[in-house]
């Protein structure tokens, strides 16, 4: 791809940019501080307000999006409905020629009362706290990334919306929906997850899927008429078992045995097994050989004697390849990053993020423009402080090109599935 020169206009931009670093640190060390672990209600809403705040400087269209619930199987066996806090939207130019939508989320894996609350520098470019990679730190990467487009003579060429939701780390279940609706009507998404401690982004994604074999039996006194009962925590075991000699049957495709609820007293045959586990495919079509495995599991263990089996859950995140529409944006991304002289790779990951959920409605998309980080989901996370300029000035980049039509947004999308 023919490399960019980015004249004096771009360059004054970037020059802005970096005058804003101060900023960026000040309010990353804030916005750490504000616990929003994913079911932390109260947090989640401060953190939301902040945003807002925050976000206002746009001068877009910002409101509130109520997600719709989701279910979840209870440790009893019991199917509860799930409800979360509202996602933030910022909307700006919804006609303009160019449709971008921008996704992150203001959640984090650490929950209120925790032992992880606050931040620290580690040293002169090193912070260490909750969220200061992921993804707080993105998410101010992404705002600084449209004020600079603002700035610029070439806004008016493109349209956004910006979703920051609440559940992310938690699947997704409850925006899913309104990421769908969004990458649906965008020609290219662009997504604040970390990028590795080193630059890289990541490339093509596994699908991910999480499920819950629920095992009904009968229970019975274990010494006085123990042949009496059926015994429900021995069916989701050997379901367990089962499901993990499927390893290694198909490249690439894992599944996870993560908990089994269920059982009580030693004196008491157990009438209630449930197995949870995760599934991770690279292809759609590893996905149907996994769902195919996994349903003449459920029969067999519904076939055992005194024992009903059902199964809950399933795939919520589809896999993203590194397809031709998704290579284009990289490399898009590369450019970008040469012409700033960064030298910008990928590598291919089995997690997964809302950049999944962007490719399932057909819309190319980089999923980690948000600061070089390490460690995330633990309490040893970092970011690295001269990343937020240096990745801010990156996606403004990316921006100001596809509003002077050098990145062909269009044509990226022509490339996707079913367009």
């Amino acid at each position: 791809m023919t490399d960019i020169i980015l004249d004096r206009e771009e360059r004054a931009i970037l020059d802005w940019i970096e005058s804003r670093g101060d900023h960026m640190v000040h309010s990353v060390k804030a916005w750490s501080g504000i616990n929003s672990g994913s079911r932390n209600v109260e947090g989640l809403e401060a953190m939301r307000a902040v945003l807002v705040d925050a976000f206002a400087e746009l001068e877009g269209d910002i409101h509130a999006v109520e997600l719709r619930p989701s279910t979840t199987m209870e440790p009893d066996g019991e199917i509860r409905k799930i409800t979360y806090t509202p996602a933030m939207k910022v909307s700006k130019r919804p006609q303009a020629p160019v449709r971008i939508v921008l996704t992150g989320h203001h959640d984090t894996v650490f929950p209120k009362g925790g032992g992880f609350q606050d931040w620290r520098l580690l040293d002169g470019d090193t912070i260490n706290g909750p969220g200061v990679a992921d993804m707080k730190g993105g998410l101010l990467v992404m705002l600084h990334g449209l004020l600079a487009l603002e700035r610029s003579p070439w806004a008016d060429q493109i349209g956004y919306d910006v979703l920051v939701s609440p559940d992310e780390e938690i699947g997704s279940m409850g925006s899913g929906a309104v990421l769908m609706e969004l990458g649906a009507k965008a020609h290219v998404g662009m997504t604040y997850e970390p990028a590795l401690a080193d630059g890289s982004l990541a490339g093509a994604r596994k699908g991910s899927g999480n499920f819950s074999l629920c095992c009904l039996g009968r229970s019975a006194h274990a010494g006085r008429e123990h042949h009496l009962g059926c015994n429900a925590i021995v069916a989701a075991a050997d379901f367990a078992q089962s499901l993990d000699l499927l390893n290694g049957q198909r490249e690439e495709v894992t599944f996870n045995v993560s908990r089994i609820d269920g059982g009580g007293a030693p004196n008491v045959v157990p009438d209630l097994g449930i197995c949870r586990f995760n599934v991770r495919v690279k292809t759609q079509a590893d996905a149907v050989w996994a769902k195919g495995a996994i349903a003449r599991l459920v029969t067999a263990a519904h076939a055992r004697d005194g024992i009903v089996a059902s199964l809950h859950g399933g795939f919520t995140r589809p896999p993203k390849p590194m397809s031709p529409a998704n290579r284009r944006m990289f490399d898009w991304t590369r450019t970008a990053g040469r012409a700033m002289g960064l030298d910008i790779r990928w590598t291919d990951t089995g997690g997964v993020c809302e950049g999944n959920n962007l490719w399932a409605s057909g819309c190319p998309n980089v999923d980690t423009l948000g600061v070089r980080g390490s460690d995330i989901h633990s309490d040893r996370e970092t970011a690295k402080l001269s990343s937020f300029v240096e990745r801010a000035q990156l996606s403004a980049v990316m921006l100001m090109q596809f509003a002077r039509g050098r990145f062909n947004a269009a044509e990226a999308r022509a490339l996707a599935p079913g367009c």
